[in-house]
């Protein structure tokens, strides 16, 4: 499993005139299954998402995609995990 990491750049004022395509990106993640969980950093310096059933690669080109960091909106880190003891509620990562 992933958890990307979508930080505010210098250019951050920029994101209203991508949000349109940044929220279809979420959609598109959630609706392929990819994406588990998208949010907000609190107290606001950017976004999170848990990704799962995906390849490293796949997701850097799903990223990619984004217009929040094709536009520079955003920088993005990608952390990988591999889930070793979860909840029963979360089997289905193992």
């Amino acid at each position: 499993m992933f958890v990307v990491l979508l930080r505010f750049s210098d250019n951050a004022g920029a994101a209203g005139q991508h949000m349109a395509g940044h929220q279809e990106w979420i959609k598109r993640g959630t609706d392929d299954g990819v994406f588990l969980l998208v949010g907000s950093i609190q107290p606001g310096p950017g976004g999170a998402v848990i990704a799962h059933g995906t390849s490293r690669e796949e997701l850097r080109k799903r990223v990619d995609a984004d217009p929040f960091v094709a536009e520079g909106v955003v920088t993005a880190e990608i952390i990988e995990i591999a889930p070793g003891t979860v909840d029963e509620r979360l089997g289905f990562l193992l």
